[in-house]
């Protein structure tokens, strides 16, 4: 049984696509967390710097979007680095 252009090709991505899904779930669990800590004790937390550029206040849009831009960025640089390898070094 011969596999056709179509198969090998969706095979050949379906790594990358779980790794992307893995990244994007990690960044909506990021931006949960933040939301939820943002709720719960606004008064005890104090503003936070994203990149030590701009400053974002203790409120759950504030901490969801600290948190998803912070991890986002992070793994964001982790994963490309990672890609660029595995093309560099076969």
């Amino acid at each position: 049984m011969s596999e056709t252009p179509t198969r090998r090709r969706r095979a050949d991505h379906s790594g990358r696509s779980i790794v992307f899904v893995i990244y994007l779930v990690a960044i909506g669990v990021a931006g949960t967390m933040g939301f939820l800590l943002g709720m719960i004790g606004p008064d005890a937390l104090n503003s936070v710097r994203l990149f030590f550029l701009i400053e974002l206040p203790p409120t759950p849009l504030g901490l969801a979007f600290y948190g998803m831009a912070t991890l986002a960025v992070g793994l964001g640089v982790l994963l490309l680095a990672v890609r660029y390898v595995a093309r560099r070094y076969a």
